[in-house]
């Protein structure tokens, strides 16, 4: 199912955290997570082909990280650095290529952005990029902090919705507000 995104060289492609541990029977699994898989591999073809680069994030926490509750966090212990629960969904076709980037691997700090300490910004616009296409995980958590970071790094952002997945699906009618009001475009 392709969104129908004409790709060019100015856009990039966010893969936002599709990762075992949020999809289904994982630690912190998003209904639906998995399904996303084959669409998500639709638009890495159609970006690459146009030569659109594809960055693809992920949580890579160190063992204790400050967001896991026994430290005082919100979430249960997920996506340990080196561990299956952090490594990308089997199903998902990243290229060798693809760029990946790992946010929250400090022990003190959590990062939900994909441009929180990682220096993504800077890297795309050095390439030339101006407009960032987002999907992924979760809609609501760590697609909402990339969508809106983003825009304040200066991107003309767009939303794959329909490639994303809520952790609280009532969410997703607030969160496609805030998207449009900081300028971003959802495409459902």
């Amino acid at each position: 199912m392709s969104m129908k995104v004409n790709y060019g060289p100015h856009d990039a492609l966010l893969v936002v955290d599709m990762q075992n541990d949020f999809c289904e029977g994982g630690a912190l699994g998003v209904e639906g997570g998995a399904g996303l898989v084959p669409g998500i591999n639709t638009e890495i073809k159609a970006a690459r082909a146009a030569g659109a680069p594809v960055v693809a994030t992920r949580d890579w926490h160190p063992i204790d990280h400050v967001s896991f509750t026994h430290r005082g966090g919100p979430w249960p212990v997920h996506c340990v650095q080196d561990t299956e629960g952090a490594a990308f969904h089997p199903d998902l076709a990243l290229p060798d290529d693809v760029i990946r980037v790992s946010k929250a691997t400090a022990f003190d700090a959590d990062a939900y952005s994909a441009f929180d300490g990682t220096g993504l910004g800077g890297y795309l616009k050095e390439k030339g990029i101006e407009r960032v296409i987002v999907c992924g995980l979760a809609l609501d958590v760590c697609v909402r902090a990339t969508v809106l970071e983003a825009r304040r790094e200066g991107f003309d952002t767009l939303l794959l919705e329909r490639l994303s997945a809520a952790v609280n699906p009532d969410a997703i009618s607030e969160c496609r507000q805030e998207f449009t009001d900081a300028g971003a475009e959802v495409r459902a």
